[in-house]
């Protein structure tokens, strides 16, 4: 038959290092039967004191594994050093708990468990019962660390798998960018675009490179929308009729709507699809928001669409000079624009050279 401390070295070998145990015993000679044995039955990292009040500095720096707890101690018992533990403690976290004790009233073992204790041996106890109960209290602690394990693996499994996700949805509606340029070549360029004077209005306002890059990769799809919009609207050579100026407005519904679909995490990309012609003094669409009430990437986008658009060709008028897109976008400031973004859309180095030569010329 295999002895306690057999099966207790055999199990030891489970751990990917020696568990640490804690043995906290007002009686100096306890503590020094107790560490002898689990030493001899192959746990070579015992710790042990006999001050509660040293205990919890150790609990606190040594991270142990199981605390052997004598419940009746001189000053800091062990039912305070429990409640210690348990306020200390992190969430989710787990250390089991052998309490030892010489009283065999109900009501103390009832007291201890809600405290937090795991098990109870009664003083005086076999030496090999007390490496069983150690090792049983052991398994516990190994079976809570793998699970803690496994759920942070899975925690970065689901957070790559999110990931992933995001970037399939982004290729999709870049396909649908792709196809909304097939029918128009002159939306697709204006796309590319406006996502790249995106992303530097953004690190211009202040935003950290990460989410400035995500507001210049989903800047894009602002007009995602106009795939559903009618050829005869979206390609007419003129002034558009009155309904037809509602359908090329509806672009900015359709597009929220459609990057809404697919899933949440696509949120900024519909509210830049939904608001990027809302204008600063509440005179755009579709909602009439006003300041910082529209949301700060539809800002950002509003600038840098109104900006390329003005630079290029349109089925209904001529490009515009870029000195003359330049001021208007500086014009607009407080009115159509977000002041904020004029101003990080001044330091740009194209404008700020030309606005350098505009107020030397000025003077």
């Amino acid at each position: 038959m295999i002895s306690a401390i057999e099966q207790s070295q055999s199990s030891a070998a489970e751990w990917t290092r020696p568990p640490r145990i804690l043995v906290v015993d007002d009686e100096p000679l306890s503590v020094k039967i107790i560490c002898r044995v689990l030493e001899a039955a192959g746990h070579g990292g015992v710790v042990s004191t006999s001050d509660g009040l040293e205990a919890i500095s150790l609990i606190r720096f040594t991270k142990p594994d199981l605390v052997v707890l004598d419940l009746h101690m001189p000053g800091f018992h062990g039912f305070e050093l429990l409640r210690s533990m348990t306020a200390m403690m992190p969430d989710g976290d787990f250390i089991p708990v052998l309490a030892l004790t010489g009283d065999l009233i109900a009501g103390t073992r009832r007291a201890a468990l809600k405290l937090g204790a795991t098990d109870f041996l009664t003083k005086p106890f076999d030496n090999s019962e007390l490496v069983l109960r150690i090792e049983n209290m052991l398994r516990t602690r190994l079976l809570h660390l793998s699970l803690v394990d496994q759920k942070e693996e899975l925690r970065a499994a689901l957070a790559a798998r999110d990931c992933e996700l995001q970037e399939a949805r982004i290729d999709l509606l870049e396909g649908l960018a792709h196809a909304a340029e097939l029918r128009d070549p002159e939306t697709g360029r204006h796309m590319r675009s406006v996502g790249e004077i995106s992303e530097k209005l953004a690190l211009g306002l202040g935003l950290d490179p990460e989410m400035s890059r995500t507001i210049g990769r989903l800047a894009p799809l602002h007009d995602i929308g106009k795939i559903g919009v009618p050829d005869g609207t979206l390609l007419k050579g003129g002034p558009l009729s009155e309904q037809q100026l509602y359908l090329m407005r509806d672009h900015t519904i359709i597009g929220e709507r459609l990057l809404h679909s697919l899933g949440s995490n696509l949120r900024t990309a519909a509210a830049i699809a939904r608001h990027h012609h809302e204008r600063w003094d509440g005179t755009g669409y579709p909602d009439g928001l006003t300041g910082e009430t529209i949301p700060l990437a539809a800002r950002i986008v509003a600038v840098a669409d109104v900006f390329d658009a003005l630079l290029h060709d349109r089925p209904y008028r001529k490009a515009w000079p870029e000195n003359a897109a330049i001021e208007l976008i500086l014009a607009g400031s407080g009115t159509h624009f977000d002041p904020d973004v004029v101003e990080a859309f001044r330091s740009l180095d194209w404008v700020a050279s030309y606005t350098g030569e505009y107020v030397a010329c000025s003077a």
